[in-house]
């Protein structure tokens, strides 16, 4: 009886793959890799700076809106002050010192956040690779 079993498969010897066909494969796949994914990159560029494209003009049109708001609402607020019997230059004034005040404001913001343009993180760690190394301990609880 123990001679009717058949003897277990034995499966083929696998493939052994040298170092050199293996780095040869690796570097005849590369070019198909990269060229995949900077194509992949130029297809979301382009459809990236159409995206842009349209906010920038929807933009605009926003603020040529929000700008015809900005002066009706003056324009009334102005009519309001007329009928309370307030002087054509104090309302001037008043209006003018606002939006002055509110200009001014406008640009310390701008100025205060133009330095991030710089991406001041981004080329720390780009130019100072071992920076992970030197810091702290308490500064990574904070980055």
């Amino acid at each position: 009886m123990v001679d009717d079993v058949p003897p277990p498969h034995e499966a083929p010897p696998d493939e052994v793959v040298s170092l050199p066909k293996a780095a040869g494969a690796l570097f005849a796949d590369l070019p198909g890799l990269l060229s995949d994914r900077v194509r992949l990159l130029s297809l979301e560029l382009r459809r990236a700076s159409n995206a842009l494209g349209q906010m920038v003009a929807l933009g605009l049109l926003a603020a040529i809106l929000f700008a015809t708001a900005w002066i009706t609402l003056w324009v009334g607020l102005a009519a309001a002050f007329l009928a309370v019997g307030l002087a054509w230059p104090w309302i001037v004034l008043l209006v003018l010192f606002i939006n002055l005040a509110a200009g001014i404001w406008a640009l310390m913001r701008v100025k205060a956040l133009a330095p991030l343009l710089a991406l001041p993180a981004t080329l720390r760690r780009l130019t100072d690779s071992d920076a992970l190394e030197r810091e702290p301990e308490g500064d990574r609880d904070h980055g």
